[in-house]
């Protein structure tokens, strides 16, 4: 079996080489969602450094300051860092003192977490913080450490680092946003440990899109190549599964259980808007007053787990918007997983494995469209294939049941490519006349493009020979997940 490897990430681990070899005070802020890789990618900065500088780790808890103060004297005894030149802290403005210390020394400090840091009292730590970072600022050619921070909260991130009013305002020195993998680095990690068929890659991609961590874990469980049943029976359905409860104790552990109901509504019934979803969740709870407005601005502003799509065409203040869950892993729970999961001890297992594959089998037919606007953009913007794109047009269609999943423009040569979805190569064949009756609706909402070239493309996970030659006859592209991931890997 190949051993695994570090994947991806080589525009940030560029960026991260440069800071270091600057040899002068950094303050770096590196931000993402829960196990995309914010850590390892430290990590693996530091094991292309060497040993040329000391490195100090703390993960940040969600605690007490006497939490904390423990949390940071076993790291410093886990990293052997001597006491005699920088004694053990014992109150919030000794523990500044001492990273100030330890980074003039020359270490590189990663505090993880560091969002916990916008916690009520705190306040006093993040001007100790701040005075101690303008005093290594003011001398930064002479001192050699730096401080790295870790956050996986946004919102609470900004709070910190970039309010005019905070303490620590304007005194970051670099930034590293992590996104998910992009789609040839999933190719290349599945390549490695399993057979990149496009059912396993949509399977995968559904489930964990592009999260490091949660590939890692199949791995190292010896399932990341099994098949579907086998994949979620280990990781999701027995004792000691290890994403059994990621969802509960990540996403929701942050939400403290006042969102679930909306993340729920949401997740199963995607695409709902405002005035649907305020119903559905009165009529769950049997409470004529619930109101959503402000939980919807939290989970949208603050930690981005949903997202606002507008209608096609609309001007960003048009009321009339649909609500989406922006993740995929805690879409997939929500929707697929956390029922058949709950009810492990009164229903078979087997059952409720099945169960819970026909759901996600469901929840895929939305990914496939995600997963092609994303490789049409790769595409595009890595130089391969035969369509350039400009931009795609995206919203929602919300007259005439107008659906079609993929629109991409190219301005330059006046190309438009209408692209249809379907998991089923089967509802591909069958909605051909159907689909073209909706670009004529589009085209005539949009005079512009109709003296443009226009492409059709029709698209499924797998397409055989004599369904390709059907799709010809009728004037449109056939491409599947193979010939979309061509080139990439």
């Amino acid at each position: 079996m190949v051993d695994w490897k570090f994947y991806g990430r080589t525009e940030q681990l560029a960026d991260l080489r440069r800071m270091l070899d600057r040899k002068r005070w950094f303050f770096a802020k590196v931000t993402g969602r829960r196990r995309i890789g914010k850590t390892t990618l430290i990590q693996q900065s530091m094991k292309e450094l060497g040993n040329e500088q000391p490195v100090f780790y703390v993960q940040i808890p969600d605690s007490e300051p006497a939490g904390l103060l423990s949390a940071f004297n076993d790291a410093l005894e886990t990293f052997q860092v001597p006491t005699d030149r920088h004694p053990l802290p014992h109150d919030l403005l000794q523990l500044a003192k001492l990273l100030e210390g330890m980074a003039e020394a020359g270490y590189v400090l990663i505090l993880d977490e560091f969002q916990y840091f916008n916690r009520k009292g705190y306040e006093e730590f993040c001007s100790y913080l701040q005075a101690g970072v303008d005093r290594l600022a003011s001398k930064a050619e002479q001192v050699r450490g730096g401080l790295i921070v870790l956050g996986s909260i946004h919102t609470e991130m900004v709070a910190l680092l970039e309010d005019r009013t905070a303490p620590l305002y304007n005194r970051v020195t670099d930034t590293i946003t992590l996104t998910h993998l992009d789609i040839s680095s999933l190719l290349s990690l599945i390549h490695d440990h399993a057979d990149p068929t496009p059912d396993r890659l949509l399977f995968l991609w559904n489930l964990f899109e592009g999260v490091p961590k949660f590939y890692r874990d199949c791995y190292e469980q010896g399932v990341l190549a099994a098949d579907r049943k086998t994949m979620l029976r280990r990781m999701f359905f027995e004792s000691s599964s290890p994403l059994r409860s990621e969802a509960e104790n990540g996403f929701l552990r942050e939400l403290r259980g006042r969102y679930d109901v909306i993340l729920k509504s949401v997740a199963r019934h995607p695409g709902r808007t405002h005035n649907e979803l305020v119903q559905a969740i009165r009529e769950s709870s049997g409470n004529p007053d619930t109101q959503v407005g402000g939980y919807l601005k939290i989970l949208i502003e603050r930690f981005g787990l949903i997202e606002r799509k507008l209608p096609v065409f609309a001007k960003p203040e048009a009321k009339r918007s649909r609500y989406y869950v922006t993740d995929n892993f805690l879409r997939s729970w929500l929707a697929a997983l956390a029922n058949p999961v709950s009810a492990i001890a009164f229903r078979p297992l087997d059952e409720l494995i099945n169960e819970a594959d026909q759901r996600l089998a469901d929840v895929e037919g939305g990914a496939l469209e995600k997963l092609v606007a994303q490789l049409y953009e790769e595409r595009s913007r890595k130089g391969i294939g035969d369509f350039p794109i400009t931009h795609r047009v995206q919203g929602f269609w919300d007259k005439a049941n107008t659906e079609i999943d993929l629109v991409a423009v190219n301005e330059a040569t006046e190309t438009i490519r209408f692209g249809t979805c379907k998991r089923s190569p089967k509802k591909l064949l069958s909605d051909i006349n159907n689909f073209k009756q909706h670009i004529e609706r589009f085209l005539q909402r949009m005079p512009k493009y109709q003296g443009w070239a226009k492409q059709y493309v029709a698209i499924a996970p797998d397409l055989n020979t004599d369904q390709r030659a059907i799709l010809t006859r009728h004037d449109f592209i056939p491409q599947d997940l193979t010939d979309l991931t061509q080139g990439l890997s």
